[in-house]
């Protein structure tokens, strides 16, 4: 078995680095998911870095390569549930500061358009037809501003619309912020490996904390939650990674057996030891053999 050449090992290095990069920028994100499997999880991707954040399109690579796309809100009440997370996410003693956050609603193209028709050309990227919006005032802007952040500016000072927290904004595309993923119940079942479909599933236990259900429970967005840890996303991580590791451990081997096959051939062809004393003919002395 031939080994693989040196460039092709270092281009296979090269995407499976890239491949865990993206997977651990996920990872710091902060998953919620719904105790029971018939509503959506998401995830709530916050950088303290600046040069970390990233463009909308980044972010919706992101949560798609994660199996999910970015936030769709559907009613007030869903939007009231991503507000608790975000609030949790503050209190958590994490030194949380301003950031916005991507959610998945913008208008194709960032040409000038009317104000009074702009509202109207903003659609959800995940196909969503939800009308339900929450516009900070006087917003949207439109102009260039093709793309939607939710504020998150806790230290900010109020403006004409309040405190810039949760309200929606248009913002340029290619801007840098936060992000938060939506993962449908499909996907959730199958990204967490057929958990959700044990009976016992939802338990509380080391691993998940069932948060106790809000006064409004009838509401479908107002139910327990529960928060999912870093080890359940590392199984994400490991798993796609194993061919691509088992192919570089399997090209090390290769060169190795060939290293060691040469040494043997090398070996055999050289001269043994015993064949380098030299043998001298007999000779007569006296009539006897010396």
């Amino acid at each position: 078995m031939s080994s693989l050449p040196l460039p092709l090992l270092l281009l296979l290095g090269a995407c499976l680095g890239a491949q865990i990069g993206c997977a651990l920028r996920l990872l710091s994100g902060q998953k919620v998911c719904y105790a029971d499997y018939h509503h959506p999880c998401y995830k709530i991707a916050y950088f303290q870095d600046l040069p970390q954040r990233v463009g909308f399109q980044e972010a919706r690579q992101a949560c798609q390569i994660d199996g999910g796309d970015l936030l769709s809100l559907e009613k007030a009440g869903e939007q009231k549930l991503i507000e608790r997370m975000l609030q949790n996410l503050t209190n958590s003693g994490s030194g949380v500061s301003d950031g916005d956050f991507w959610i998945g609603l913008w208008r194709s193209g960032e040409g000038q358009v009317s104000s009074g028709a702009c509202p109207d050309l903003y659609k959800w990227a995940d196909g969503s037809i939800s009308q339900f919006r929450n516009w900070y005032i006087d917003e949207p802007s439109c102009g260039n501003e093709a793309c939607v952040v939710m504020y998150h500016q806790p230290t900010a000072s109020p403006g004409l619309g309040g405190l810039y927290l949760y309200r929606w904004n248009d913002d340029r595309c290619n801007m840098k912020h936060n992000f938060i993923c939506k993962y449908s119940p499909d996907n959730i079942l199958e990204k967490e490996l057929g958990d959700r479909g044990e009976p016992d599933y939802g338990v509380p236990s080391t691993e998940t904390a069932e948060k106790p259900a809000p006064d409004n429970a009838g509401d479908p967005f107002h139910v327990p939650v529960t928060e999912t840890g870093i080890i359940p996303n590392l199984i994400y991580v490991i798993i796609p990674t194993i061919p691509l590791l088992l192919l570089i451990l399997v090209a090390f081997g290769s060169c190795c057996f060939q290293m060691i096959h040469k040494r043997k051939d090398s070996t055999k062809n050289s001269p043994a030891q015993s064949t380098l004393w030299i043998s001298k003919h007999p000779r007569k002395e006296n009539g006897m053999e010396v």
